[in-house]
């Protein structure tokens, strides 16, 4: 098993894991825009899980200063499997390389927002040692409806 950080050639494996997670096709241009931004801010670090068949499971982290922590914190902004591979242990493992990334950046925290219709996602944070102590407020903007809470939006 391989973790590295995702370089321009991951653009498609990554894609099409979080097309996968969300069900539903994104605009391809706009992700790949997104992504290659990404990739040369120190902000993010996209990291891939690799095997022989190619790129199976990815964890997309931001890194900031927040004031309310004083100090460094990561959060996950996307992290996936690949249908097949899950419940194999290969999540565990890239979670816990994502903790060893964060803490040797220098954050204090690892963070996540889960979409509340993610059940078996949730179970996956608990057992990680995660706590869920906060909501999430989200309002949609530019005339999109965002009124209910469905994946595959």
């Amino acid at each position: 098993m391989l973790y590295r950080t995702s370089t321009t050639e991951d653009c498609q494996a990554v894609y099409d894991l979080i097309c996968d997670m969300e069900a539903k096709a994104l605009p391809y241009d706009t992700f790949e825009t997104i992504y290659r931004k990404q990739l040369s801010d120190d902000h993010y670090e996209c990291i891939v899980c690799e095997q022989n068949t190619g790129v199976i499971a990815m964890v997309n982290l931001r890194y900031e200063d927040q004031l309310h922590h004083a100090g460094r914190i990561a959060e996950i902004m996307e992290f996936v499997v690949k249908a097949g591979y899950r419940d194999k242990g290969y999540g565990k493992d890239l979670f816990s390389y994502a903790c060893q990334r964060a803490e040797a950046r220098g954050c204090i925290q690892i963070e996540v927002a889960c979409n509340q219709l993610r059940k078996d996602t949730h179970r996956f944070y608990l057992r990680e040692g995660m706590k869920n102590y906060h909501f999430k407020f989200s309002k949609g903007l530019a005339g999109l409806d965002f009124s209910e809470n469905v994946l595959g939006r």
